[in-house]
């Protein structure tokens, strides 16, 4: 009898590299620092997981981040100032992954052992495709190919609609969408998940809701990390989440509850 789960599709910065998804963070930080506004860890993060125009025009309309440029700059920022960002965007972020291409521990491992199931991999992200060009070859040299790779604006509409999801099960021929997973560290793409109509599952400890690379998400005080994993899961609930773990290690007993979910009908 074959395994209930048809397909997994995971995210990538957060998810499946970059533990702390610190690589968007540092690029646009760096990019708004050139304009001479300085953004926060905290507001470069808020809408993590978007794509990065989509990204870009919320940080501009951002309630903390809008009045700073329109005192320096003189004007609310327009669509002429996203597209003048975006061009330097790009490149700053593919350096930037490119930096942080490493995979979170055991995530080599949870799709090696996916694939023994019978279970096909996808994946979507809000990096576009020329930000992952770098990314890829990495991650296959650490043993993680995807059978398909969805990008920011290969779909009308990004994050947090379906479309990305349903794109990657159209190619992976992987249906009813209730017999797939999606995984995410970022709210918004468990709600992705959510509207796709797949199980979801959340990272509370490796992304954007924890935001810490690995030495110092080890160096916090245990008080304190628990505090921060609750926060980043309640987040994660927040947003549709079935399952909140840690990270990508922990996956295969998820994986292995839906599944007799599933097959309990």
């Amino acid at each position: 009898m074959s395994f209930p789960i048809k397909a997994v599709v995971f995210d990538w910065a957060g998810t499946v590299i970059d533990f702390g998804c610190m690589a968007p963070v540092r690029a646009l930080i760096e990019v708004f620092a050139e304009e001479g506004v300085a953004l926060t860890d905290a507001e470069a993060r808020r809408d993590m997981g978007k794509a990065k125009l989509d990204h870009l025009r919320a940080l501009l309309a951002d309630p903390s981040v809008a009045p700073r440029w329109r005192a320096l700059k003189g004007a609310a920022a327009g669509e002429a100032d996203v597209t003048r960002l975006y061009a330097r965007l790009e490149p700053a972020m593919q350096a930037a992954a490119a930096r942080a291409a490493t995979l979170i521990p055991g995530a080599a491992e949870t799709v090696a052992e996916l694939r023994a199931l019978g279970v096909r991999i996808g994946s979507g992200t809000g990096y576009t495709r020329q930000m992952m060009a770098p990314i890829l070859p990495r991650a296959a040299e650490q043993g993680y190919a995807p059978d398909v790779v969805v990008c920011a604006g290969e779909t009308p509409s990004g994050r947090p609609a379906p479309l990305m999801t349903w794109k990657a099960l159209i190619e992976l021929d992987a249906w009813p969408a209730r017999a797939c997973i999606k995984v995410d560290d970022a709210a918004v793409g468990i709600e992705e998940g959510r509207l796709a109509g797949c199980w979801t599952v959340g990272l509370a400890a490796s992304g954007n809701g924890m935001g810490l690379d690995p030495a110092a998400y080890a160096a916090l005080p245990p008080d304190e990390r628990r505090a921060r994993l609750a926060k980043a899961e309640a987040e994660l609930k927040a947003a549709g989440a079935d399952f909140v773990i840690e990270d990508v290690s922990q996956l295969m007993p998820v994986v292995r509850e839906i599944a007799e979910k599933i097959a309990a009908g």
